[in-house]
């Protein structure tokens, strides 16, 4: 039976991953009718509405998830604490890549980002499955997802040559020389 006390840390695993994304979310739609909609896209992009509720769950997930391994991996100190460090390395990567893409307009580095963001879920989603089969289960669509976006991400940067100036390049273009 699952404790009061357990309800609050249950509450707290979501909740972290859901911060991040709703300051992503924020700066997102900064971005959404100006720089973005101006992109290429390949035909496979799904609407934009469709991100929002994909993440939010997605972010329930990975922090139940979390949590299921803290409970079960003995926490901080215990077995847990490597893939909780992984899940933490992801996390960080998760919420980096939006300020890259969406703020830095960096098509190249967020496909870079977005693949080792790919790569450390699929490693966390290892590290979490061998503590409780359930969090490592849970980590399958977050994957599935990632993979998709980092495919999407590719084919926006393929399809935007001129869109991966930096902002200091923007600001200052470089002289041409003759």
């Amino acid at each position: 039976m699952v404790q009061q006390w357990d309800i609050v840390k249950i509450i707290g695993a979501i909740a972290l991953p859901q911060m991040g994304g709703w300051v992503n979310g924020y700066l997102t739609r900064q971005e959404i009718k100006g720089w973005y909609q101006n992109l290429n896209f390949p035909s496979f992009r799904p609407p934009n509405w469709i991100f929002a509720p994909v993440w939010t769950s997605l972010y329930a997930g990975m922090g139940y998830a979390s949590y299921l391994v803290w409970r079960d991996g003995g926490g901080f100190s215990g077995i847990a604490q490597g893939p909780l460090f992984l899940y933490g390395t992801q996390l960080a990567l998760n919420w980096a890549w939006t300020p890259i893409f969406f703020k830095r307009h960096e098509l190249k580095w967020s496909f870079v980002e977005l693949a080792a963001l790919t790569a450390t879920v699929a490693a966390t989603g290892f590290a979490f499955f061998n503590i409780n089969k359930l969090a490592g289960y849970v980590f399958i669509p977050y994957f599935a997802w990632c993979s998709f976006a980092t495919l999407l991400n590719y084919k926006i940067y393929k399809l935007n040559p001129e869109s991966t100036a930096t902002i200091e390049e923007v600001k200052e273009p470089k002289k041409k020389t003759n």
